[in-house]
């Protein structure tokens, strides 16, 4: 059995002319996030996409495809 985290899911990097480090899950449209530094911006896109898959549950949305095996449904 693969064990899948939201780490594992792939981000994007990058640093603006302003010095902010952003985070993409180019995976799921609209997941990007900003941070002063690189770890920030990634924990930042990390917790955006489990509140854009919780959310998803909640109204008993389809679950993006990379989170199908992060999150267990019943």
């Amino acid at each position: 059995m693969d064990t899948i985290s939201p780490e594992s899911i792939p981000i994007v990097l990058g640093q603006e002319d302003d010095d902010r480090w952003w985070a993409d899950i180019e995976s799921m449209p609209g997941g990007i996030a900003y941070g002063p530094t690189r770890e920030a911006a990634i924990s930042a896109a990390r917790a955006l996409a489990l509140r854009v898959a919780a959310d998803c549950i909640d109204h008993g949305e389809e679950v993006p495809p990379q989170f199908e095996k992060v999150f267990s449904l019943a």
